[in-house]
């Protein structure tokens, strides 16, 4: 072992300092980064659009798939904005690109209890929020969490990314009470306020980029990693790219719909409504679960492993019937495995790839992640309003996931970065 190890980003750390240290210096930055991320464009649309569904069809007569395209506009606008984002960090840096974002997303959030039945107007709304909001994505946070950590950094990224099933838990409770008591427009305001009361003060508080760190008695090396001209000359990067966007499309299809698949299963809607924060519950789980498990083992047979857990899920949810404990079992599957997907992202272009062009490189695949993922909701919801059904949509996801997951393993062992 070396006196003083050569982590693999490039910083310098301590191997007896850097098993406590880590996080006694680097907790702030894990502080701001959950709730970041639990308050921005990661989390908000991805639980809530299936809550305020309902309420927007009876109010406007809008169809399930119209709603949910509303999600595709939010993928075209993160694939317009998440590479933007990854070059404004590492110009400006991540805190001024993310506390800006926050106030941005924010005031467009408050906008949406503006609708009038126009789905234009829901369209544009989702449009401009989603390319606001790329700065609250985890480009941002988890570029200076990767900076913070390195022993303990797969540990460190499933803490950051907490965020999302903390407001996987809480919002589902939460959205039933406003809306239930004040209404749907109600329900906006408070989606709003979130990154605008919570998120961004914590983050003016406590999300520092590295170069701001007071302390400095670990002392930091220039990152290593690839260039954004050197990292598209990589065949592990075009491999990760195309490995995405089918995994994200079958991951991302059922959550959004939960509420709709459980009810056509017939169970009630307080069972549903005890059911669907498990999600986050679970999420977080996985979070820390698969992060303690990139720490110890390959990453790629880790994220192969448990990103194949949802298909179970799936073949559940295909029966004609569910009983309300395998649905509960299904529901949880699922939330474990959404719990490792940005964190699996995040860890591979760390190790990959390495911090050099971090953000811009992380901002590329997460753009192409996005697109699976906003896509997979609106296809859902216009198979279930031409079959009734959403049979057709899970069994197809179920022959997809562990596919696009297993194209993970071709990549191989994690490269030198300080040789390039």
């Amino acid at each position: 072992m070396e006196t003083a190890l050569q982590a693999r980003d490039g910083t310098l750390s301590d191997p007896a300092a850097s098993q406590d240290s880590e996080f006694t210096r680097g907790w702030p930055v894990l502080l701001a980064s959950v709730i970041g991320i639990g308050c921005g464009l990661a989390a908000i649309p991805f639980y809530t659009f299936g809550i305020f569904a309902p309420h927007l069809v009876k109010a406007f007569g809008w169809s399930l798939g119209e709603i949910m395209a509303g999600l595709m506009i939010t993928t075209l606008g993160v694939v317009i904005g998440a590479p933007l984002c990854g070059v404004l960090s590492e110009k400006i840096g991540t805190r001024r690109t993310a506390i800006g974002s926050l106030v941005l997303f924010g005031l467009t959030l408050l906008s949406l209890a503006t609708l009038n039945g126009s789905l234009l107007q829901f369209y544009i709304t989702w449009g401009v929020a989603s390319v606001a909001g790329t700065g609250t994505l985890p480009i941002t946070f988890t570029r200076t969490v990767n900076s913070w950590f390195d022993r303990h950094r797969g540990l460190a990224l499933g803490i950051a990314m907490m965020g999302t099933g903390l407001f996987g838990i809480a919002c589902k409770p939460l959205m039933a009470w406003v809306i239930g008591d004040y209404g749907w427009r109600a329900g906006y305001l408070v989606l709003g306020a979130l990154p605008l009361v919570v998120a961004m003060p914590i983050a003016v508080l406590a999300f520092r980029d590295p170069v701001n760190r007071a302390d400095t008695t670990l002392p930091t090396a220039p990152a290593s990693g690839f260039t954004r001209a050197q990292v598209l000359r990589q065949w592990r990067f075009w491999l990760l790219l195309v490995i995405l966007l089918p995994l994200s499309f079958a991951l991302a299809g059922t959550p959004p719909n939960l509420e709709s698949i459980l009810s056509d299963k017939g169970l009630s809607p307080a069972t549903i409504l005890s059911l669907t924060p498990l999600v986050g519950l679970a999420a977080i789980v996985g979070r820390l679960v698969g992060g303690s498990l990139l720490d110890r083992f390959w990453a790629p047979a880790v994220a192969f492993v448990i990103l194949s857990i949802p298909v179970a899920s799936y073949i559940i949810l295909s029966a004609a019937h569910v009983e309300p404990v395998m649905a509960g079992v299904a529901v949880f599957l699922i939330g474990f495995a959404l719990g490792i997907e940005y964190d699996v992202i995040a860890y591979l272009t760390s190790r990959y790839f390495g911090l050099r062009a971090y953000s811009a490189i992380y901002g590329m695949l997460y753009t192409c992640f996005a697109i699976g993922s906003g896509f997979a909701p609106l296809m859902f919801g216009m198979i279930h309003d031409r079959t009734h059904s959403f049979g057709p949509a899970l069994t197809a996801c179920a022959i997809i996931l562990p596919l696009a997951a297993a194209g993970l393993l071709l990549l191989g062992r994690y490269p030198r970065l300080d040789e390039n």
